[in-house]
């Protein structure tokens, strides 16, 4: 995130927290924002997980205002019931974002970008990492709430290969979220584009081939497109191999 976005971050969520704690009394003794932040983050963490269970009080602190934050900001706060909380796969680090990939009933992958410090920095370069986080939308942009609870596990190259080509089919079928909130049905992929995936390259038309023959089935249409982007495929591998024999500046079909 930007530095003026972090600094917003911290002014708003800390405020949150704080206001949540006074509300719920989880730890006693605190009566300043002050205080507050200095508490650990065991603490801290205990008064994150009370908000999320009780997602109302952003309700309450909106009507209250007790900071006197202005519209735009309040609306942030008001933005973050829709949040997204579980267990995720980080999967990827990459310029814009990380990706972490959520597995449940509905995999979903998530383009989160980090606060003060780089996900790689923070959880290290040797992926996948499964974890608990909440995921919170920011002026357009997906971020997280401060918090991450990494469990302690290790993968094979089987397991790595499994999550890869869910991760990749998801992928094809809503793409890369970066924010929130997010509607399945609103980013659901259309036939044409989920046929194009399954036969982008060897390794997808081995695993998919039943369901290209379902889609096939289900509408001519994409019987035609079906022998177009094979057709494309054949084409870029005879053409690399005329030009290995000496063929250039020539059409064939």
């Amino acid at each position: 995130m930007s530095e003026e976005n972090i600094k917003l971050f911290y002014k708003l969520y800390p405020a949150l927290l704080f206001y949540t704690n006074k509300q719920i009394k989880k730890i006693k003794d605190i009566s300043t924002l002050e205080e507050f932040i200095d508490l650990s983050g065991e603490e801290k963490l205990k008064i994150r997980n009370a908000l999320w269970d009780k997602i109302s009080l952003i309700d309450s602190f909106i009507e209250g205002n007790p900071f006197e934050f202005s519209v735009e900001e309040l609306e942030i706060i008001q933005s973050w019931k829709n949040l997204v909380k579980g267990k995720f796969y980080l999967i990827r680090y990459l310029k814009k974002h990380a990706i972490f990939f959520d597995v449940s009933d509905h995999p979903c992958a998530y383009g989160v970008v980090a606060l003060n410090d780089e996900f790689e920095r923070i959880l290290g370069p040797h992926l996948p990492i499964i974890l608990e986080m909440v995921l919170l939308p920011f002026k357009e942009q997906i971020t997280y709430d401060g918090f991450i609870v990494p469990y302690r596990s290790t993968f094979g190259e089987v397991f790595r290969q499994d999550i890869n080509n869910i991760y990749r089919e998801t992928k094809s079928k809503y793409g890369i979220i970066s924010s929130l909130p997010f509607s399945i049905e609103e980013a659901k992929q259309s036939d044409a584009d989920r046929l194009k995936f399954y036969i982008r390259n060897k390794h997808n038309r081995e695993m998919y081939w039943e369901g290209i023959g379902e889609l096939i089935d289900k509408n001519s249409n994409l019987l035609i497109l079906y022998h177009s982007e094979m057709c494309k495929i054949h084409a870029r591998t005879y053409r690399k191999r005329l030009r290995e024999i000496g063929f250039s500046n020539v059409w064939f079909a």
